[in-house]
């Protein structure tokens, strides 16, 4: 099985790069996780995936912490441990409380 390395930034292809500045841009952040950074050496696979994640969180019927809190019940489902801190961490950043976390 071959395990394949990160693609930071400095390293990125300028096609890499744009989807990159895109998420930074539309996240409002200065970093990437390692979760793009991970799928980064199939950029068609990148963008697709980031512009279907765009497509989810789009303002809509429902709001963002919604959103993101349906994301993390899923991934809790899933037993995904980097997935749960991750869209944890975005659902604080929307305003999720401890309280708020139970329901």
């Amino acid at each position: 099985m071959s395990i394949f390395g990160l693609i930071e930034y400095a390293d990125a292809s300028a096609e890499v790069r744009a989807i990159y500045d895109d998420i930074m841009a539309t996240r409002k952040t200065e970093w990437i996780n390692n979760f793009w950074k991970s799928i980064a050496h199939d950029p068609v696979m990148l963008k697709r995936t980031w512009e279907d994640i765009k497509q989810v969180m789009a303002p809509g019927a429902l709001d963002p912490l919604t959103k993101e809190n349906d994301l993390r019940r899923r991934f809790v489902s899933n037993q995904c441990e980097y997935c749960i801190a991750s869209h944890t961490a975005s659902a604080r950043n929307k305003g999720m409380t401890d309280a708020s976390s139970k329901n």
